[in-house]
Order: structure tokens, then C-alpha cells, then sequence
């Protein structure tokens, strides 16, 4: 159903975003997996049941799609499941697999004659928008690669991160692998997360390994270091 490793694509603007989740859920119908919308509605390994109801995921959220189809619930699902049900017969489509940068340029030819390097140009599928955007994303890309890299040429690994946010809330680093409610405790582990995730490039895995839990509990407390950072203005770079 899926060709090559799992990627997330960065859209541009709300249309791209949901063509892109309808032409997604309709993979399994279009890859006869399942027969048709009540098959698709009920296949637990789409993202579409979660959305409409009949399966559950704590990792994936429904509101910030079904928000795009009504205010009241039962209502923006309805309106969902027809918006889906409109594309159940289209083909495979180049511009919805990463294109907006193919499309922008004007196709291959152009585009390899802009892109050097294959890691590069992997990039660039990540990205879903008109050819200004994409220009504006890897630029930010570069820069924020630049920034990890100097990081760590500054000495910056996980061990420094834990002892400078341990010292910043006043935790002892020795007990920061140890399951905790401690409020203290909860913060330091949340913006060690965050951090090593957004500013050192340290992978939701290998944190995860880190802290000896789960992948799922890791991404939880890289969005509770977000808040607490955003809340709070700590800065330690």
C-alpha cells in the first residue's frame, strides 16, 4: 500500500492538507485491500476509522481535521466521510506524493538541475506546496541544520542537556530516568525531550531508549517540554 520508509509531508495551506489526507485514507480501497467505504470505514490499520469513530489511537488526533468540516461533531464526520467518499475512484496521484516542488519547478529535468544530492532531494518530498514555499522551508531546514551542528560543535549532547536542565529546575540528574509524578521531575524529562528532539536532532527513538519508555510516552513529553518552554520562556542555548 505504502512504497519506501514512513515520511511526513509538510503542507502549505489548508486545501493541500486535506486532499492529501483523503488521497492517504483511500490508499487501502485503492489498493483492493479493502472493497469499498464500509470495508475502508471499519480497516483498523487506516487512519480514516480512527477519524470516523470506530477505532481509537492515542497518538493520532481527529479534531484538526474534522474542525474543517463542521463544528458540531457527528456533523463534520458526516461531511468528512462524503468529502472522502468523493475520490474513492481516483488513481494514484504524482502531486499529492510530495510533487509541490516537481510541479513548481516545471518537472525532473528542472528539479535535478536545482537538487545536487539524493539526501537533499528527500527532503523536498517531505514538502507539499508551490515552489516559494518549498524554497522557504529548506532554507529554514539549512539553517536549522546549521544551528544542531554547531551545537554540538559547542559540546552539546544528551548528557549536557540533562545536567543544564536538571541544574535549571533545580532536579537531581541521577533520578531523571526514574518514573515520577513529581511535578519537578515531570517538567525536566518533558524539556529534555523537547529540546534533544527540536534543537540537537536526537530522534523520538533514540530519546526514547534514553529514558527506557515507549514511543508513544516520549512524543507525549516532547509536546508537554513544548509547553512548558513556551509557558515558562526558559532558554538554556
Amino acid at each position: 500500500m505504502y512504497q519506501g520508509r514512513y515520511k511526513s509531508i509538510l503542507c502549505q495551506e489548508d486545501n493541500y492538507l486535506l486532499e492529501l489526507v483523503r488521497y492517504i485514507h483511500l490508499n487501502p480501497l485503492r489498493a483492493n485491500i479493502v472493497k469499498d467505504m464500509k470495508g475502508l470505514k471499519e480497516y483498523k490499520w487506516s487512519g480514516h476509522s480512527v477519524i470516523m469513530g470506530q477505532n481509537s489511537l492515542e497518538w493520532q488526533s481527529t479534531g484538526d481535521v474534522l474542525e474543517y468540516f463542521g463544528k458540531m461533531k457527528s456533523d463534520a464526520v458526516r461531511k468528512y466521510e462524503e468529502f472522502v467518499a468523493e475520490a474513492k475512484g481516483m488513481a494514484k496521484r504524482e502531486d499529492l506524493t510530495g510533487g509541490g516542488l516537481i510541479r513548481s519547478a516545471g518537472g525532473w529535468k528542472e528539479v535535478l538541475s536545482l537538487r545536487q544530492s539524493k539526501e537533499k532531494w528527500m527532503a523536498d518530498e517531505r514538502i507539499l506546496g508551490d515552489g516559494d514555499f518549498v524554497s522557504t522551508v529548506l532554507k529554514q531546514a539549512d539553517d536549522h541544520m546549521s544551528r544542531k551542528e554547531k551545537l554540538k560543535k559547542e559540546g552539546w549532547d544528551i548528557g549536557r542537556l540533562v545536567s543544564e536542565v536538571c541544574d535549571l529546575l533545580s532536579v537531581d540528574k541521577k533520578e531523571i530516568k526514574r518514573e515520577s509524578r513529581r511535578s519537578k521531575l515531570s517538567q525536566a524529562r518533558g524539556l529534555i525531550a523537547y529540546w534533544g528532539n527540536k534543537e540537537l536532532g536526537i530522534s523520538g527513538a533514540e530519546l526514547a531508549k534514553y529514558f527506557e519508555i515507549t514511543r508513544s510516552s516520549i512524543s507525549s513529553a516532547i509536546n508537554r517540554g513544548r509547553k512548558i518552554a513556551c509557558e515558562n520562556e526558559y532558554r538554556i542555548f
